[in-house]
Formats: structure tokens, sequence, C-alpha cells
């Protein structure tokens, strides 16, 4: 099983506009595909530093040059790391966002709704809080929140009631639970596309996926140099809504904020006005690339 496939690899990878004497930051790591081309475009004196908060990433780490460290740790702490390492500013940095084809294709892991396993969803898997948990002990009201805000489903209310409903006689341990759950709600097979879209909200709770990447994107501001690339690729609209405004208006909202005398607060200028997406081959390559979306910002 190859460990994941690099989405808009190149197209991305062009994107940072790198320097090959320069220090870059890949924020996931993964299999290492983006890690591995930018240090392809390196000379001894550049940089790059790799950040992977899943401990399997870590271990199947195919890279060992003197030039690059892979740090075990989530993105949202990426600045400690470089400071510890006496770097303030670097050159570029990039953040395939999502979760990898190893985590999706090893069912341990929980993240598939195929076959019957633990539901577990964390990329860390240090961390307490599981999608057992949640599904088990979060309240109806969370729970309904979590699915409408998460994965934009419409009828969170009702599924919300009855997952409440059912786990008073038995605790939702496995994907099967789930699934049965959903079939009775529904009186019928659910489709797997509404099995993605509650998945990914669960998920996305799990593991505090819009609190650290608000949290990443502001600090990437003091950390670029100027004419520094922030290149980031999404997967859903939650993230892309939240990337496209940051780059394009310096803000999560969808305008500008403004200081004491009234003038627009800009960090970035954004370099491609439409996001790019994969073209026709890569889908066809690797269907899971479908939903990406690619943006990149200058710092100004």
């Amino acid at each position: 099983m190859k460990y994941h496939v690099p989405v808009l690899l190149n197209e991305s990878i062009k994107g940072l506009s790198i320097k090959p004497e320069g220090t870059y930051v890949d924020l996931t790591f993964g299999g290492g595909g983006h890690s591995k081309l930018i240090l392809e475009k390196l000379n001894s004196k550049g940089k790059l530093f790799s950040f992977d908060t899943d401990t399997d990433a870590i271990k199947n780490n195919p890279i060992s040059q003197d030039n690059f460290e892979l740090i075990n740790s989530n993105f949202k702490f990426f600045d400690l790391y470089l400071k510890n390492k006496g770097i303030y500013e670097v050159d570029g940095i990039l953040a395939d966002l999502g979760i990898s084809s190893y985590q999706i294709d090893n069912s341990e892991r929980g993240f598939s709704y195929k076959g019957d396993y633990m539901l577990d969803m964390r990329m860390n898997s240090e961390i307490d809080l599981s999608a057992e948990d949640i599904l088990n002990d979060y309240d109806q009201k969370d729970l309904q929140n979590i699915l409408f805000n998460y994965g934009d489903i419409k009828n969170s209310r009702f599924i919300a009631e009855n997952i409440v409903y059912f786990r008073s006689s038995k605790r939702i341990k496995k994907n099967s639970d789930l699934i049965e759950i959903l079939n009775k709600i529904f009186d019928k097979k659910v489709s797997f596309k509404f099995l993605s879209k509650l998945y990914q909200a669960i998920r996305i709770e799990v593991n505090d996926e819009i609190n650290s990447l608000k949290e990443m994107l502001k600090k990437t501001i003091n950390h670029l140099k100027n004419k520094g690339r922030l290149v980031i690729i999404s997967y859903h609209s939650i993230e892309d809504r939240l990337v496209k405004n940051f780059i394009n208006k310096s803000n999560f909202l969808p305008d500008y904020e403004k200081d004491l005398y009234g003038k627009k607060v800009e960090f970035f200028k954004r370099v491609n006005k439409k996001p790019l997406t994969p073209t026709f081959e890569e889908v066809k390559e690797n269907p899971r690339s479908r939903s990406a979306k690619l943006r990149i910002g200058e710092k100004i």
C-alpha cells in the first residue's frame, strides 16, 4: 500500500517559487511527496522543515538529508519549533490539508466507513478524544452542531436525536454500529456521499481541525519573509473558505479588517485569482484529488 499520493504536486511546488538557498516549511508531510520535490530544488545551503502529527508518517519517513528535518507535531505549533532552531522567518510555507491515503486505507485508524473497525479518526493517536467518545458522550445539541457546521448535513437535529436514543441501549463502538443506526433512522441503506459528509464532520471535531487551521494561518503572517509564499491545498468548503478569505482579505471574514485610521489591513496578495484544481488526468489517476483547491498568497 502506497502511503500517500501527493495532490497538485508540481503546481504547489511551483507556487512556492523556491530559492535554492531558501528555508521552507512543509506542514503536512504525509508520505513525503511534496517534501521530496522541495528538496530537489534546494542546494546544500537550503533548508526544509516538515511537520506531521501522525506518528505513522514519522515512522514511514523515506528522506534522509542533512538539510531536512521531520518534526512530530500538530502544525499549529510550527512557530515554536522553528524559534527553538533560531529561525524566525522562512521563504515559503506549504500545507496539504485533509487526511492521507494511508489514514483512509488503514481501516484500523477508523477514518473510513468501510469495514467493521473501531470508530477512532485520531490523526494523532496520543490524544484522548476519539470518534467513539464524541458519538457516545456529546449531548444532542453538540452533536447536531458538529453535523451541521462541519458536514453541512441539513437534518442534523433529527440524526443527533436518534443517535442519542440508540446509544442509550448500546454503546456505538464500530463503523458497523453507526451505519446500522443510520440505516434504521432512514429505513434504507444510506449513501456513500452522505457517509462521507458525516464522517468528515466527526473527524474535524476529533482533531480540532478548524481551530488548528486558523491558528496555523495566523502564525504564517509573522513567519514569512517579505515576498514569501503561502501555498495551501484544501478539500472541502469549510477549509477553503477560511483559506480564501485569509489570503484574499487577510482575515477569516469575507472583508478586510481596518486599522484606527480606516486603512485596510493587508498581509498577502493573491498569486492565483482563482484556485488551481487537479487536471482530468490527475483525478483519473487519483480520484481522491477531485475536490482539491490550491490557493497561493505572497507576503506583502
